[in-house]
């Protein structure tokens, strides 16, 4: 999703007590706080000012930062952080858009990160990048989705989307539906209903199929937009 010309400053939104969402010009952070320590879902553009401020000011624990994905518009800043956590399958993309010499460490489908009190999980949802990743918070029943659940078209063209790739992966949230209330996306209306999940695999599923039809994007982008009951890609 292109910035915003001028950037607007970052914002933070209190969801409770101990989760706030990041705005940043059209895309948003997720910041989880346990007893012991705080959890940060990316960094958005870098451009609208200091993440890592925005974050000590909101919490004392120590952050750990994971990226859902390496798309531009999630890693900005990202080297305000000791490292950045990913899944392996996301590092070859992560270091064609980051600098020189940055940090990473290896999350696993299934982990489990333990910030005192509050555990999240680790599912990997690959398709709109390769390595792209869920955090799934069963104890308050919600899960962050970065760009793969949205209200909106999820970019799914360039080398680093595969839609096949993406349906097995709507069809893994699918699968664990029952663990979660809502839906926490990086973009667009937030938060979003489980059954988005299911409008998502039923809008690639028609793609596919060739039953939907091209409409222009709102920007410039080589792809168009397909759209189905609420859900769609660029393609």
């Amino acid at each position: 999703m292109p910035i915003m010309e001028p950037a607007q400053p970052l914002e933070a939104v209190k969801i409770n007590d101990s989760t706030y969402r990041i705005e940043d010009n059209g895309v948003r952070s997720l910041l989880f706080i346990g007893a012991d320590r705080a959890l940060l879902m990316d960094t958005g553009f870098g451009a609208a000012g200091s993440v890592r401020e925005i974050v000590a000011s909101l919490t004392d624990k120590p952050v750990t930062l994971i990226l859902s994905h390496a798309d531009p518009d999630h890693i900005g800043n990202y080297e305000e952080f000791d490292a950045a956590s990913m899944h392996p399958s996301e590092m070859a993309y992560f270091f064609r858009n980051a600098k020189p010499g940055a940090a990473v460490c290896p999350v696993w489908d299934g982990d489990i990160i333990d910030l005192g009190g509050r555990e999240i999980e680790i599912v990997l949802i690959p398709g709109h990048t390769p390595g792209s990743i869920a955090l799934l918070d069963r104890g308050n029943r919600v899960i962050a989705a970065g760009d793969s659940v949205s209200g909106g078209p999820v970019f799914m063209f360039d080398n680093e989307r595969s839609i096949y790739a993406y349906m097995a992966s709507m069809e893994k949230l699918i699968s664990l539906s029952g663990a979660y209330d809502e839906i926490y996306p990086s973009h667009g209306p937030f938060p979003l209903p489980p059954g988005q999940v299911v409008k998502a695999l039923a809008a690639a599923k028609k793609l596919l199929a060739g039953e939907l039809s091209p409409m222009e994007p709102p920007f410039p982008i080589p792809a168009k937009m397909y759209m189905h009951d609420g859900a769609g890609f660029f393609y």
